[in-house]
């Protein structure tokens, strides 16, 4: 059996202020919303996981660039995680 993403697990990463969970269930996974909704980032906070040091191809210039940087109801996070969960 091929090693599967099962979950992604995001907190403070860019636009995800809050805990979000992704479950991916087996067969094809598709993320789709409306512009300006995350999509790209959770592409992004895969990449970060798996070693991805380049903070141009994560859209950023610094590491900084990765955290949530608030907003109006917000404050800015002190820190981002991203945890992924493989099956194999």
């Amino acid at each position: 059996m091929p090693l599967r993403l099962k979950q992604l697990n995001l907190h403070g990463y860019k636009t995800f202020a809050t805990k979000s969970e992704f479950t991916f269930g087996a067969g094809v996974s598709a993320i789709v919303g409306p512009n300006g909704s995350g999509k790209s980032n959770i592409v992004d906070s895969i990449r970060w996981v798996l070693g991805e040091q380049s903070f141009g191809l994560l859209r950023g210039k610094k590491p900084e660039d990765m955290i949530f940087a608030g907003s109006e109801q917000r404050p800015r996070a002190g820190m981002a995680e991203a945890a992924l969960t493989f099956d194999n």
